[in-house]
This record gives C-alpha cells, structure tokens and sequence, in this order.
C-alpha cells in the first residue's frame, strides 16, 4: 500500500475530506428541519427522496466493503497495482452512514406530514425494485469466487446511475411549478461545497502519488461530485433566478390541506410529481 509523499499534501488531503463530509451531511439537515417547521412535505419531490435513498445505500454498501474488507482491499489492489492508495477514506464511510440515516428520517416524514395530493410515482418505485432485483442477482453472482471487488463495483455503478437520476424528478417538479417552494436551498450550497471540496481532495491525493488512477480506480466518487455540482448549479439558478421565493403556505402550494394515499394507483390521474 502506497503512503503520503508530502506530509503538506497528506493534512490538505484529510481537511478537504472532513470539509466534504461536514457539508455534504450538514446538507441534510435544512429540508429535515423545514419539513419539521412546516408539518408538510409539500414541494419537496418523493421520487427524488426514495432514489436518494437507494443511492446512498448502494454507496455506504461499497465504502464499508473497500474500507474494512481485507480480501476486497486485495483485489483492488491485484488489479490497480499495490503502488495504490485505497480510494475510500473514513470521512467517506462516515458520511454514508450518515447520509441513508438522514435520507430514511426523510422519508419518515413524507409518510407523517401533510404531502397535499403529491405521491411516490410508479416509475420510482420500479426503478428501484428493479435496481436491488439487479442487486441480489449480482451477489450470487460473485459468492461462488468471492468476486468483491466486482461485486462492490456493481454497487458503486448502482450509486452512480442513481445519482444521475436522482435530481430530474424534483428539477422538473419545480419547473413544472415554476416555484422552489418547499425545497431546501440550504441542502443545494452546502451540497455544492462538498462536492467541491471532494474533487479537491481526490486531486490532492493524485498530485500526491503522481498518478490518476484515483480518479478513474473510484470513477464513482468522481462522478458523483461532477452529476451532484453540476445539478447544483441548477437548482441555484431556478431558486435565485428563474423561480424566486414566494410568500407561500402549504395550502397555497397544493391547492387543498389533505393527505392522499402516498404511491400511485392505477386508476388516479398523474399528479404533478415526475
């Protein structure tokens, strides 16, 4: 296992990493504490929660293995060259364990709070019964020859692929509503800090080590920041540009204070949500 060449290079590396973790988890914290403040969901898109969370999950599975397994460690290893450095740090495990805790405790809420008439779309819910049937097959796959480290890559594409997707249903659900009413921009800038911060950080360890390969070794965590900031951006400019804030209520926003059922049924009509 390859270790620090700059001792500067080795702290810069484990302050952006602590900086990315505090504000990625602190990201959570906004939309948690306005859903509370409201008693209402009303604004904040389920699909977006319930893909968030199949992301999250898919990506504590993968940190947790390359961090504490030795056998997946060696496989990384075998096939980047031992010259390497593991691309999970602890500030990695950290936040996910972090990040599914808070995503559930969301979750929660839309099933307690007032949600008007939005409700999880079929579509998510396929999307991700189909990702964790992929999942399981997966596994079995790669029990026979203990196959972990392609198994955890499995997991890793899974959390890449979520976060691709994760963002189009709620940007769509504000531009549907031409409002960001209900969505926390507080969740938005402290994400784009983090993001950010962990491409700095991976840079760091690159310039460090003289080689790229911590970049395309853990192609999830690079493309997680690049999706994540580049959707950041966005939401940025339909809250402060495109969509300013309104003096708005949870009634104003869905037309009626009542709680329908929260997925889909056949025979209702396609309410707003994506």
């Amino acid at each position: 296992m390859a270790s620090w060449n700059s001792v500067p290079l080795e702290i810069t590396y484990e302050v952006l990493g602590w900086l990315a973790f505090v504000s990625w988890s602190i990201s959570f914290y906004p939309q948690v504490i306005l859903n509370f403040r409201r008693k209402s969901v009303v604004g904040l898109n389920f699909d977006f929660v319930l893909l968030n969370l199949t992301k999250h999950s898919s990506y504590l599975i993968y940190n947790v293995v390359l961090y504490f397994s030795r056998a997946a460690q060696k496989q990384y290893f075998e096939k980047y060259g031992y010259d390497q450095m593991i691309p999970v740090a602890a500030n990695d495990v950290a936040f996910s364990i972090h990040a599914v805790l808070l995503t559930a405790i969301t979750l929660f809420q839309i099933a307690i709070y007032d949600r008007g008439n939005q409700k999880i779309s079929k579509l998510a819910i396929g999307i991700v019964s189909a990702v964790w049937l992929a999942a399981a097959i997966c596994f079995f796959i790669a029990l026979p020859k203990h196959s972990w480290l392609w198994l955890i890559s499995v997991f890793n594409s899974i959390q890449v692929f979520m976060t691709m997707i994760k963002y189009i249903p709620q940007a769509l659900f504000n531009f549907a509503r031409k409002s960001t009413d209900g969505f926390s921009i507080g969740n938005i800038l402290l994400d784009f800090t983090g993001g950010l911060a962990s491409y700095a950080q991976m840079a760091v360890q690159s310039i460090d080590q003289n080689s790229w390969v911590n970049f395309y070794g853990n192609i999830g965590k690079t493309l997680l920041s690049l999706v994540s900031v580049s959707f950041d951006i966005l939401f940025m400019l339909q809250h402060y540009v495109l969509y300013p804030a309104k003096s708005t209520t949870p009634s104003t926003l869905n037309g009626e204070d009542k709680r329908d059922p929260l997925i889909k049924s056949s025979d209702q009509p396609e309410s707003e949500t994506v």
